[in-house]
């Protein structure tokens, strides 16, 4: 009689998560803190608490655009990384020059932000191989710049802002991080990178980020789309008074094309939703 092998399901940020289907500890226990399984992707973040960076007068969560992250899948015997590393532009010239002698690839390294202080660049990379060895040279890279590596120290908790008017425009729930509202709506197409299909945890969704300060809101992500959504979504979203801050690619190999476009407003938040609802309505993603 063949024994049964039940692996655990759990919902996580609204994808599926099979917590013993793959072992990521040895990625753990190179960065020293936990990350989070979505299906067949690990990710761990590293939020730039140490930053303290602004648009006029509006001050930036690490939650809302400043937080590194790596991302990895299994790909045959090994492992596909990719990530963002988010840096000031004092240290984006050496980190490019670590990630190299790392033997990872360079896949984008531009601006997600306009008229922030300090300037902020975001540098994008790939690797495969080994997840353990991976991880060593991404960390060895981290370790170089001034990105905090140890768990975020706990916060003190404040009420949670009310943002029922803002899911009601945009027709679901976000996840909720103290004055963050933050959603991730996948593609429906299968989208690939070097001929292996990659899953929307690790930036293959269009990504929206609220952050509530008193009563008004900054919003900023990127949109992932085809060619033929670009400009259709930017006429969207200037026309809802929402600034579109770059255009660009984060992949090399990526099918179909895909285009990324980042944005950034800050005003009453439902107006805010509106305006992003009108952008989504203009894409082929799930919302």
């Amino acid at each position: 009689m063949k024994k049964l092998i039940i692996i655990p399901l759990l919902i996580i940020n609204g994808y599926c998560a099979y917590a013993q289907q793959n072992d990521w500890s040895s990625v753990e226990n190179v960065f020293g803190k936990k990350g989070m399984v979505q299906g067949d992707a690990f990710k761990i973040t590293f939020p730039r608490s140490d930053l303290y960076v602004k648009i006029g007068d509006f001050t930036i969560a690490p939650g809302l655009a400043l937080t590194s992250w790596i991302g990895m899948i299994k790909m045959g015997n090994e492992i596909m990384m990719m990530g963002d590393l988010v840096l000031l532009d004092s240290e984006e010239p050496e980190a490019v020059k670590n990630l190299v002698a790392a033997g990872l690839d360079i896949t984008a390294v531009h601006n997600h932000l306009v008229n922030e202080t300090p300037n902020i660049k975001y540098i994008h990379f790939s690797g495969n191989g080994d997840a353990a060895k991976l991880s060593d040279a991404i960390k060895s890279v981290l370790a170089k710049t001034g990105t905090p590596l140890a768990p975020p120290a706990s916060q003190t908790q404040v009420p949670p802002p009310d943002w029922n008017k803002v899911e009601t425009i945009l027709g679901t729930t976000g996840k909720k991080n103290g004055m963050l509202l933050q959603y991730g709506f996948p593609r429906n197409e299968k989208l690939k990178e070097s001929g292996m299909e990659m899953p929307p945890a690790i930036g293959m969704a269009t990504a929206i980020n609220f952050q509530m300060d008193g009563s008004r809101a900054a919003i900023t992500g990127d949109f992932v789309l085809l060619a033929t959504e670009v400009n259709p979504v930017v006429k969207a979203l200037t026309g809802n008074g929402i600034t579109v801050t770059a255009i660009h690619n984060h992949m090399l190999y990526d099918e179909p094309r895909l285009f990324m476009m980042h944005f950034w407003a800050v005003g009453d938040p439902e107006k805010l939703a509106t305006g992003l609802k009108a952008a989504l309505d203009k894409t082929n993603c799930k919302h």
